[in-house]
Formats: C-alpha cells, sequence, structure tokens
C-alpha cells in the first residue's frame, strides 16, 4: 500500500537520528506529515496492512532497539498555536484563554509563545523536551506541574473507529505520567488494526490539545521546594511568569535536561525512570525512615526514584565494568542527574538496556522496589 507523506525534511531511514538518545535501527517505511491529511492517511494505510505504526515527535522520550523496525514510522512536522478568549473568568483575575496547538509542535515553543502573550499556566514546563502530541500522552510534568492542570482536551485520531475523536481531559484518565492513550499502547487493537496491541503509539493519535491559561503576567502557585528556593518565594507563592521559566531552565541545564547536542549528558531521554507510587504499609516496610515520601493521596506514598538509585550505589557518571574502552564508557548514568541514561557517544541500544536493567536490578536488591521506565519502548522488553 502506498503511504502519504508529505516530505518537510529528507527521509531518516534510521530511529538513532531521529531520537535523543541516538540509538535505534533502520525502518522499514518513513513518512513525513507536513499536514493532517498526510499524518491520518500514513497511521490508515499502515493499520489498513497491519503493520505496527510509530507516530513520532521529536523522539525524546523513545528508546528503540537497534534491530530493524518491520513497522511503519510517521513523523509529525505539522505546527501551529492559536488561541481563543473564553468567557469565563479566571480565578486569579482577569480573562482564560483556550490555546490550541498542532501537535507536532515543539513543546517548549508553545511554552514561550503563551509568555509572549502574557498567558500564564506553562511555565514551570518550560525545557521540556518533545512536542505538544506527547504531552498529554504521558501528562507531563516538572517542578510540580504536570500537563493536567491546564489540558482542556485533545483532537484525536480514533485508530479503533477511523474518524477525527475529541477527548477531554477527563476522557484521558490522566495520571502521574500516563493517559488513556499510553496505557491504550499494551491493550489489543481492533478495527483495522485487528487483535494485535496498538503500540508501539497508541490507539488514538494526538492531532492537536487545547489548554486553558490565564491572562496574568504571574504564574500559577509555585510547588516545588527547589525552583521556590530559586526564586526567593514561599510554597504557594507566585511570581513573574517569565521569571519562572528563567529558573525553570536555569535548572535543567544544571542538570544536563536541555537539550545541546555538545553535550553528552543530554544525549537521554530525560528521566529514565518514573517515581515510584507505593501504598504506605509498603513505603513503610520497604524504605529506610529517611527516604523521601510526598503523599499520593489515597493511603499512597510517593518516593524518589533519584535517591533510590543514588543509594543503591548508582552514582553520578556510574558505567557498567567493561562497557566501554581507553575513551571512556559507551553509555553511562549522567554526570549531573542519576535519573538520566546517557549516551556518551558510541552507545549502542544493548548497552543502554544492560545500564537499565542494572539500576533496576540494584535498586531491587537494595530497597526491594521496583523502578518502572518511562520512556516508549520499541523492539525491547524491560
Amino acid at each position: 500500500m502506498t503511504y502519504p507523506s508529505d516530505p518537510m525534511t529528507p527521509r531518516l531511514p534510521w530511529l538513532r537520528e531521529a531520537t535523543t538518545l541516538r540509538v535505534g535501527g533502520p525502518v522499514s517505511v518513513w513518512a513525513e506529515a507536513g499536514a493532517e491529511w498526510a499524518l491520518v492517511g500514513a497511521v490508515r494505510a499502515a493499520d489498513h496492512d497491519r503493520r505496527p505504526v510509530l507516530v513520532l515527535g521529536a523522539g525524546s522520550n523513545l528508546f528503540a532497539s537497534d534491530s530493524p523496525f518491520d513497522g511503519v514510522v510517521v513523523r509529525d512536522g505539522r505546527r501551529g498555536v492559536r488561541a481563543e478568549a473564553r468567557t469565563a473568568a479566571d480565578p486569579r483575575g482577569g480573562a482564560t484563554v483556550d490555546v490550541t496547538a498542532v501537535a507536532g509542535t515543539p513543546w517548549d515553543d508553545l511554552v514561550a509563545w503563551t509568555l509572549d502573550r502574557g498567558l500564564s499556566g506553562l511555565e514551570a514546563l518550560s525545557g521540556i523536551p518533545g512536542t505538544v502530541g506527547a504531552a498529554p500522552v504521558q501528562n507531563i510534568g516538572a517542578y510540580g506541574r504536570d500537563v493536567a492542570a491546564t489540558l482542556v482536551s485533545v483532537r484525536t485520531w480514533d485508530r479503533a473507529l477511523e474518524q477525527v475523536a475529541v477527548l477531554s481531559a477527563q476522557d484521558l484518565g490522566l495520571g502521574y505520567r500516563t493517559s488513556a492513550i499510553k496505557r491504550s499502547i499494551l491493550e489489543p487493537g481492533s478495527g483495522p488494526a485487528g487483535g494485535r496491541a496498538w503500540g508501539p503509539t497508541g490507539r488514538w493519535v494526538v492531532l492537536e490539545a487545547t489548554f486553558a491559561l490565564s491572562e496574568s503576567g504571574m504564574s500559577a502557585p509555585v510547588r516545588y521546594a527547589e525552583l521556590a528556593h530559586r526564586l526567593g518565594v514561599g510554597i504557594g507563592d507566585r511570581a513573574p511568569a517569565s521569571a519562572v521559566r528563567e529558573a525553570v531552565l536555569a535548572l535543567r541545564r544544571s542538570k544536563g535536561m536541555v537539550l545541546d547536542p555538545s553535550d553528552h549528558d543530554t544525549w537521554s531521554a530525560g528521566s529514565f525512570f518514573t517515581n515510584p507510587i507505593l501504598p504506605a504499609g509498603v513505603a513503610d516496610a520497604l524504605l529506610p525512615p529517611h527516604a523521601p515520601r510526598f503523599a499520593a493521596g489515597a493511603g499512597l506514598v510517593k518516593t524518589s526514584a533519584a535517591w533510590l538509585i543514588d543509594h543503591a550505589g548508582f552514582g553520578r557518571g556510574f558505567a557498567l565494568p567493561g562497557s566501554g574502552d581507553e575513551a571512556g564508557p559507551r553509555a553511562s548514568l549522567s554526570t549531573k542527574h542519576v535519573l538520566a541514561l546517557t549516551n556518551r557517544g558510541r552507545a549502542t541500544s544493548a548497552d543502554i538496556e544492560a545500564l537499565a536493567r542494572a539500576v533496576r536490578a540494584g535498586v531491587r536488591e537494595a530497597f526491594g522496589v521496583d523502578l518502572a521506565p518511562e520512556p516508549v519502548t520499541v523492539g525491547i522488553d524491560l
């Protein structure tokens, strides 16, 4: 079957050329979508051919095997943001504005666009790599804020019903780094995709996302202690939204979490493991008294994956013995932040996988806690 493609840039035959971890093998079919018809058409064609589909944005939350991907990669090259004033007042004073962004728009471009127009609500999410389309799938978050706080709805292509569908934030069942879309990745497909799992892209392909933002120069309440300290405000206070953005970008750069091609600490998929959420009784039994604990609702406790990794003996820059040569390791934990697994320039997917498994096993042995990987995987079962 012919796969619609609206060429934006030269086709890339290897996933390693389109992911921030810079690993990943060759693909069978690569389609560039510069328009919605091309994106939907390529996904439909793949589903009717019963072939796996990977809709790709910036590749910043993807860990792909170096083995060939016998499926269809559709890269969303679309861009665009628009705003429409609401009639309802914002509780902070001033108007609420609905901002709708096309899924292929780089996330940080959207954040900058909103702040340039005096709209606040996304400032704490500055510097997160990736695209708008991935944001609600992952319910991205940082520094005490996540997408669920402002997301109104997403306009999607429903692969099961083969039609456009609008899902509200409530429909998405947003949780900590998860959504109905992400959970659908491992669920059995239906419609033209058949009975196999939907993955590596879920049932719904995000076309646009809409956020409710405040027409205000002041930020949302600052909830993260490190950020509040940097800004010189108290927890729950507000600060100029532009100052919050600059403080967040500075903090992220200090941890190697702002992409820089010349810095191998940023050759990563960001935080590789999510913070474990445990029943309170389990947390009391497994975690030492001085381990971080944060209330997560309904008798649940969130702890810090970074703390667990560090205290299990995996410090910054940790690399497996024998995983490199005189030039250094091929893969290691970031030298700035233990949550990031990094490609030091010559890593294979097997190098990253071995490091991830070693860290998970070490934390399990030390604390009895299983760390859950955050990135979407292709051809790898962690």
